[in-house]
């Protein structure tokens, strides 16, 4: 049973003034924050949409920001590409100028060095750095300097020149999300955008009664393949072929031994999976799993195919010799494969530059259109809330108004 008292209009009084005050906070703080849902309470249904809404906005500027950062990064890297492709051109006509036979010894010896100075650009450019400081060719080892130059003698050059280029880097490995599950290669890597021709590995291991003897796997280009008890020669070949590494494999018909051979002109990258059977071991490919990046070619494997720093060191090295035979074939048919190759690398490069900028345009598109959703579930009509505040405040003065008028005399009211 409630207790009648005289302090019962007081009391009551007292807790409707406190909700309508409470009603005009939340309304300011709408009007404040411009949004309608300051609690869950306040609309469920709106408010379960809209953190539905703010998750996916949230992720489209996050691709905004990599397709931003890819667009850039591809600039940059076609920019450099597009130097070497100007080595390239350049030195492809000094081939051509010391093939036609009016130019004596001395004069192609002043050509090769020449093509040296390039030689050296041509590497410097292939070690460039970005704006972020890491390697554009060094693949997914953005911080090592994905190519090494080994000087020594040449000769009719002299000591001090550059006579190998090694190859440090790794595969192009880095990628960045531009959708749900939708990713883009950001790297091209220095194996593969500055090699020349196709490379073929030759095993001399007859490998006709060869079997798997534990599972296991091992790895193209990055790629793992994996073998089975009892896999034959024919089966890894066939396994090879059916994987997505651009490389083809078949069996020699002379010594019945692994080949593998390129799709593309690139540094094939093989190793054995660490753990397990040592496949590319056994049948003679590699004697041991990647040194600096590169394969550890068996020392009975015969492998061809190589950079385009090696064609420009053996057009060079003609150039020193004299041999205008080597220079108009083999030296001019050099510098067209490296031209080749970089020419489709860098129409590579385009192609994921057009990609990114439609991914791009793409979000662009989305992020009002979803913004406008979520300001549909949260928003407030500031000419409402502005009307409904004041009939607020209207109301809550009346109240007040109103129980100066009702409330009992207070003692205050008789000692004044």
């Amino acid at each position: 049973m409630r207790r009648i008292s005289s302090d019962m209009p007081n009391t009551d009084i007292q807790f409707y003034l406190r909700r309508q005050e409470e009603s005009v906070a939340n309304m300011q703080s709408k009007i404040a924050a411009q949004n309608r849902l300051n609690e869950l309470r306040d609309d469920p249904i709106a408010a379960s949409h809209a953190v539905r809404y703010e998750s996916f906005l949230a992720r489209l500027y996050r691709f905004e920001s990599n397709t931003k950062y890819a667009m850039d990064h591809y600039n940059v890297t076609y920019d450099y590409m597009n130097e070497a492709n100007s080595i390239i051109q350049r030195i492809r006509e000094l081939a051509v100028t010391g093939a036609n036979g009016v130019y004596t010894p001395d004069d192609l010896k002043l050509m090769g060095i020449e093509i040296n100075e390039l030689l050296k650009e041509f590497v410097s450019i292939s070690n460039k750095t970005g704006p972020d400081i890491k390697q554009m060719f060094a693949g997914d080892k953005v911080f090592t300097e994905p190519f090494r130059i080994v000087e020594g003698t040449v000769q009719g050059g002299g000591d001090n020149m550059i006579v190998r280029v090694e190859y440090r880097g790794a595969g192009a490995a880095r990628r960045t999300e531009i959708g749900d599950r939708t990713f883009l290669d950001l790297d091209i890597g220095g194996g593969e955008a500055f090699w020349a021709e196709k490379m073929q590995v030759f095993s001399h291991v007859d490998a006709t009664d060869y079997r798997v003897n534990e599972p296991g796997a091992f790895y193209i280009d990055g790629v793992e393949i994996a073998v089975a008890v009892g896999d034959t020669l024919p089966a890894i070949v066939a396994k090879i072929n059916d994987s997505s590494a651009p490389v083809k494999a078949n069996i020699d018909p002379t010594t019945r031994g692994l080949v593998l051979e390129g799709t593309t002109p690139h540094l094939i990258r093989a190793e054995d999976k660490v753990g397990g059977a040592t496949i590319l071991r056994d049948l003679g490919i590699i004697n041991g799993n990647m040194e600096n990046n590169a394969p550890n070619w068996s020392n009975s494997a015969r492998v061809f195919g190589g950079s385009m720093f090696d064609m420009v060191l053996r057009l060079r090295d003609a150039m020193m010799r004299g041999d205008q035979d080597f220079i108009g074939s083999q030296g001019i048919a050099g510098m067209d494969l490296a031209l080749n190759n970089l020419t489709a690398r860098m129409a590579e490069i385009g192609s994921r530059q057009e990609r990114a900028e439609m991914a791009w345009h793409r979000i662009n598109r989305e992020i009002p259109d979803v913004t406008s959703m979520l300001s549909r579930e949260t928003g407030i009509d500031m000419a409402d809330a502005a009307t409904d505040l004041k009939w607020m405040q209207l109301a809550h003065q009346a109240t007040l108004q109103t129980a100066a008028r009702i409330l009992p005399p207070s003692l205050l009211d008789f000692l004044r």
